[in-house]
């Protein structure tokens, strides 16, 4: 209760989106507002129509009257989109355009995803049980820069001519606020800190990699460690357990947290974080 004795309100977005995204914010704002009448607090709901339903309702996967109204909420529960009905990449207008306009439009440069193993389903996982054992680490995943948002070129002209291009930009800036992100989750978990790169092919993962070595200068008490991507995803299934926070760029990220969901079967994910 507030000191008027009033209850706490917080203004939240819902975006229940596509597949089984209704039945998980359905559930999930059932726990809330269960909470809520526990701990004194209550939610004022603003629902959107948002991803491939956008598309559906409105030609578009995400207005920008919905990103507008996401701002202006204390916190957007997204439940999913997209599915087979809009799965086709080469439309002009896709579920997962929403994503980018509100990582982009928000700010929410960090993906946290902490990797846990669930008792109940080790069984699932396809790795041996002795691998399992200790196994606690945060992907942080750079969201809203590199390929993703770099300028592309379709394909066009008759085929044999064919050419489509893909940039992979980032700034200093947008690395250090990333890894420097990484840093202080790592100086409150086990002190460990690998950043994933490609810095033996890739300029902007030699800039990535001078950067997180600066930072690394004004956090003495956490050990930073290197690894090329390709060796990480290996080492990702061989020893987990050895692993502490992970950080990387858009890409890599999105590649490592699928692995992660589907060796170790479970895992968290507190989505876009604005710091």
């Amino acid at each position: 209760m507030t000191a008027g004795g009033d209850l706490r309100s917080y203004r939240l977005v819902a975006i229940p989106g596509d597949g089984v995204g209704p039945d998980v914010v359905a559930a999930a704002r059932g726990v809330l507002a269960a909470a809520g009448a526990r701990f004194g607090f209550e939610i004022a709901w603003t629902d959107l129509i948002v991803g491939g339903a956008g598309i559906d309702a409105y030609g578009l996967a995400i207005r920008p009257d919905d990103v507008a109204a996401c701002a202006a909420a204390d916190a957007v529960y997204l439940g999913a989109v997209g599915g087979p009905k809009w799965d086709d990449p080469t439309s002009p207008v896709r579920p997962e355009q929403a994503l980018f306009a509100l990582r982009g439009g928000l700010g929410l440069f960090a993906n946290l995803r902490p990797v846990t193993i669930h008792p109940g389903l080790r069984a699932a996982s396809p790795l041996r049980p002795e691998l399992l054992e200790g196994v606690d680490l945060l992907i942080v995943r750079e969201l809203t820069g590199g390929l993703y948002f770099g300028d592309r070129t379709e394909a066009g002209g008759p085929a044999g001519s064919r050419l489509a291009s893909d940039t992979l930009p980032y700034s200093d800036t947008e690395i250090d606020r990333v890894v420097r992100l990484a840093f202080e989750l790592a100086r409150g978990r086990r002190h460990k800190l690998t950043s994933v790169d490609k810095a033996n092919v890739l300029a902007t993962s030699r800039l990535w990699r001078r950067v997180a070595v600066e930072i690394g200068a004004e956090f003495p008490d956490v050990a930073l460690d290197h690894q090329l991507v390709d060796s990480c995803a290996m080492q990702l299934v061989r020893r987990p357990a050895a692993f502490d926070v992970l950080v990387t760029e858009n890409l890599f990220g999105d590649i490592l947290r699928d692995e992660a969901r589907d060796v170790f079967t479970l895992y968290s994910d507190f989505g876009g974080q604005r710091y």
